[in-house]
């Protein structure tokens, strides 16, 4: 608990500097030798998102990701001291995101990224900034009758590639034939030309897919496992992973992550915004 009010004396500090102009807090407001305070003296900060992924990172037409995740992304490095502008924003998929953190090409990931232990040996997580489960899209109207995970049993389905989803099918559900891609996009192609009969990823991943492709695609609406959402920060980074807990812990008193969520996930995902409680780091 002691643990936490400093963060948020800290965040406040970096905060207030962000609101006076200044485009990075100074390392004097965080623990000395933290990597809260080497990474708010560096001129830019490099977060991962996706940018194929509906609702939650997916380039506009000016190039730029937007989506749920990306603002979560934006709330976490406003406390570190950086606006937008300061944000060097990398693609990242579902298959590089342990590999990105390890090899240092990012900061912390943003990515429609699970929470489990298998990642937990690799990286930290912080989190859950979103709680949801790993669900099924079929064609609109369902011609195959696919009502469930266990009917998915002789039929094709699409995954992402190193997702949560392939896993799962893989060792519960084998009599289903997985057909992995590396982007959400191909999956959805390939449902509506009849290369797979069905995609199985989280259910917010397939909603923001749904919503691109509401003539063609229809989400089954019945996850059948609880995935918790976080945040990938390096395995050593323990005080940043805490420091980024607090973050979402404040963005959600502010009222900016509900803010977020009504805008970006309600009118798909329906629930009230409030964050889940945080238990992920060590």
């Amino acid at each position: 608990m002691k643990y936490f009010k400093r963060l948020a004396a800290f965040i406040g500090l970096g905060f207030a500097a962000l609101a006076c102009g200044i485009p990075n807090a100074n390392s004097a407001d965080f623990p000395s030798g933290s990597s809260m305070a080497r990474l708010s003296q560096k001129p830019t900060i490099r977060i991962g998102v996706k940018f194929d992924q509906p609702l939650f990172g997916l380039r506009d037409l000016s190039g730029k990701p937007v989506g749920f995740d990306v603002e979560i992304a934006k709330m976490i490095a406003a406390k570190l001291g950086f606006s937008p502008e300061k944000i060097s924003w990398v693609e990242t998929s579902s298959a590089n995101r342990e590999p990105f953190l390890e090899q240092n090409k990012v900061d912390f990931i943003v990515a429609t990224y699970a929470i489990n232990d298998k990642r937990k040996q690799v990286v930290n997580m912080a989190g859950p900034y979103l709680v949801g489960g790993q669900d099924i899209v079929v064609k609109k109207g369902n011609p195959l009758k696919i009502g469930s995970v266990q009917d998915l049993g002789g039929h094709k389905a699409c995954v992402i590639s190193g997702s949560e989803g392939q896993s799962i099918l893989s060792k519960q559900y084998p009599e289903t034939e997985v057909v992995p891609f590396d982007v959400i996009s191909k999956c959805a192609e390939a449902l509506k030309n009849g290369s797979v009969d069905a995609v199985v990823t989280s259910n917010f991943i397939l909603a923001g897919l749904v919503s691109k492709n509401l003539s063609s695609l229809e989400l089954l609406g019945k996850p059948f496992t609880v995935e918790p959402w976080g945040v990938g920060v390096q395995k050593a980074d323990t005080d940043f992973c805490r420091f980024v807990e607090a973050a979402l812990v404040s963005a959600d008193k502010d009222g900016s992550y509900k803010e977020a969520y009504d805008r970006l996930l309600k009118a798909s995902m329906r629930g009230e915004g409030k964050l889940p409680a945080q238990n992920s780091c060590p």
